[in-house]
C-alpha cells in the first residue's frame, strides 16, 4: 500500500455489532471512492460483513484480521454482540482492548503504515494507541451528535449526575431535561471504582479529547449540536457526512433487495398507506407486548408490515416474538407478518410506506427520514430516547406511542395514533416529506454532507506518512 499525497493510507476499526459496524463500512466506502486505502481491523467471525465492500474495492480496502481475543463472559465462538445481546457489551468492550498489542506491532511491522485510525466511539482506547504512534485518532459516531454531546457531558460529570432522577443539560442547545433511567446505558451502568466500569468512562472521555469527530448525521438534522461540540471542542474538524446508507446508484450495496412477493404487495398498495414495524435486530417482545401490538394493528385497520423477532425455541415456549393465535388470518390481505430478516431500507423508502412504529435505534431513525415517513417512538434502552427526543420534540417528525423495553401500550391509544398518524393530510407528513428532502439535499452535489465528505478527506490528505511523524512528539 502505497501512502502518498494522493493516496494516504487510514486505519477503520469498526465495533462488532450490526448498528455500529455497518454504517462504518460504509464510510470505508465513501472514503475509497475518493482515492485513500483503507485497512479494517475485523475477527474472523466478523468478515462476511466486509464481503461486498472487498468486492467493490478489491485494490483500496484490505481486511485486517486479528483472533478475537477470548473473554470469561463471551463463550468461544462468539465474536458480535448480536449474539450476546446488549448486555454483552461490557464483556466486549473490554475483550476488544486486548487488540492493543497485535497492533502496535503491526504498525511498527508494516512498510507504509497508517496516518490515521477512526474507530468506533465504543473504541475510545484507540486514542491511547494513537498516541502512542503519534497519529490522529478520530471517532466515528455511528449514532447522533445530540447523544455525542450528551455522552461528553455526563461522563464529565458522571459522579455528580449518578444520584439524581433527573438531569437537565442547561449547556446544551435546547436545555433539555431527562430522567436519568433515559440517558445511554452505559452511563446508567457505570459503577465507580470497577476497574472494567472506569475502563468505560475512560474510553467515553477519550472521544471528545480525539482529534476529529465524524458523524453518520447531517447538517440540516443536527447542525446546533454540531455546531455546540466544535464551540466546545475549540476546533471545526466535526464531520456530518451522513446520511451513509441511502439507495440507489453509487451506493454500497444498492439496488433493491425486496423479494417479489413483498415488492408486489408493496405494489398493490396505494401510496402512503402502510405502516411499517420493527424494532430492531436484538429487541425481542415479551407476549403482552406482542398482544397489545397486534390488536392495536388490528383495530387500527391500516395496512402494514410488521416484522417479528422469533427468538429460539425457549423464549417462544415462555411467550417472547409469538404472534396471537388468528391474528394473521384476522388481517389477510391487509398485513403482513415477516419472521425473518426484512430489507428495510427498500421498504422504507417504497412509495407505500407512510409510517414507521420503531425502536429508534439510529440508522432506523435515518431511514425513516430518507423514507420521508413519520415515525411512532417506542425508545427502549441504549441511545434510543435521546433518538426520540431529537424526533419528536426537536424536529416534529414523530410522536412517541410508548417507552420502556418493559412497557405495554395500551392497544387502543395505539390504534388510535396509527390511524390519526395515516389519515393526517399535514403537519407531522409535510414535516417529515420536508426532513427527506433535506437529507438528499445533504448528499447532493453541493449538500452539507458531501462538503463535510471533503474537508475530512482533505484534512486527512494533509497528514504525513507515519514514519515521518516518529521524531514528533505530539499530534496536533
Amino acid at each position: 500500500m502505497s501512502t502518498t499525497v494522493n493516496n494516504c493510507h487510514i486505519l477503520l476499526f469498526p465495533y462488532p455489532a450490526q448498528g455500529h459496524m455497518l454504517p462504518l463500512l460504509h464510510l470505508a466506502h465513501r472514503l475509497s471512492l475518493h482515492g485513500l486505502t483503507i485497512t479494517i481491523v475485523i475477527t474472523h467471525k466478523n468478515l462476511p460483513y466486509l464481503s461486498s465492500l472487498l468486492s467493490s474495492h478489491p485494490s483500496s480496502i484490505t481486511p485486517l484480521i486479528l483472533p478475537f481475543p477470548s473473554h470469561p463472559s463471551i463463550p468461544p465462538g462468539v465474536e458480535n454482540v448480536k449474539d450476546l445481546g446488549h448486555s454483552g457489551n461490557l464483556p466486549m468492550l473490554t475483550s476488544l482492548s486486548k487488540l492493543h498489542d497485535p497492533l502496535l506491532h503491526w504498525f511498527n511491522s508494516h512498510p507504509d503504515p497508517p496516518v490515521a485510525i477512526i474507530s468506533d466511539f465504543f473504541l475510545g482506547w484507540t486514542l491511547h494507541l494513537a498516541h502512542q504512534l503519534n497519529i490522529p485518532r478520530l471517532v466515528f459516531f455511528p449514532s447522533g451528535a445530540f447523544l455525542a454531546a450528551i455522552d461528553d457531558y455526563v461522563w464529565n460529570n458522571v459522579e455528580q449526575l449518578k444520584t439524581l432522577d433527573q438531569v437537565e443539560l442547561s449547556a446544551l442547545p435546547g436545555s433539555h431535561v431527562f430522567k436519568s433511567h433515559h440517558l445511554p446505558s452505559l452511563f446508567r451502568l457505570y459503577k465507580k471504582s470497577d476497574p472494567d466500569w472506569e475502563f468505560v468512562k475512560d474510553l467515553k472521555l477519550a472521544n471528545t479529547k480525539s482529534w476529529g469527530c465524524v458523524f453518520n448525521s447531517f447538517e440540516a438534522f443536527e447542525g446546533e449540536y454540531m455546531d455546540y461540540l466544535k464551540k466546545k471542542l475549540s476546533h471545526d474538524r466535526i464531520f456530518g457526512v451522513g446520511p451513509l446508507n441511502l439507495p440507489g446508484p453509487g451506493n454500497l450495496g444498492s439496488g433493491s433487495d425486496l423479494n417479489e412477493g413483498l415488492l408486489t404487495w408493496l405494489d398493490g398498495c396505494p401510496k402512503a398507506s402502510v405502516v411499517y414495524v420493527c424494532f430492531g435486530s436484538q429487541k425481542l417482545l415479551k407476549r403482552e407486548q406482542m398482544e397489545a401490538l397486534a390488536l392495536g394493528l388490528e383495530k387500527s385497520g391500516t395496512r402494514f408490515v410488521w416484522v417479528v423477532k422469533t427468538g429460539s425455541t425457549q423464549e417462544r415456549e415462555d411467550g417472547f416474538g409469538n404472534v396471537p393465535d388468528g391474528f394473521e388470518e384476522r388481517v389477510a390481505g391487509r398485513g403482513l407478518v415477516i419472521r425473518e430478516w426484512a430489507p428495510q431500507v427498500s421498504i422504507l423508502s417504497h412509495e407505500a410506506a407512510g409510517v414507521f412504529l420503531s425502536h429508534c435505534g439510529w440508522n432506523s431513525v435515518l431511514e425513516g427520514i430518507v423514507g420521508g415517513v413519520v415515525i411512532l417512538a417506542w425508545p427502549m434502552e441504549a441511545d434510543q430516547f435521546v433518538n426520540a427526543r431529537l424526533l419528536v420534540e426537536d424536529m416534529g417528525v414523530g410522536v412517541r406511542v410508548c417507552e420502556g423495553a418493559g412497557s405495554v401500550p395500551e392497544a387502543g391509544e395505539l390504534s388510535r395514533v396509527i390511524g390519526e398518524s395515516m389519515s393526517e393530510a399535514g403537519g407531522l407528513k409535510d414535516k417529515a416529506k420536508e426532513l427527506k428532502e433535506k437529507a438528499l439535499e445533504a448528499v447532493s452535489k453541493e449538500g452539507s454532507s458531501v462538503q463535510d465528505m471533503g474537508r475530512l478527506v482533505g484534512e486527512l490528505r494533509k497528514l504525513k506518512p507515519f514514519k515521518s511523524r516518529i521524531q514528533h512528539t505530539s499530534v496536533s
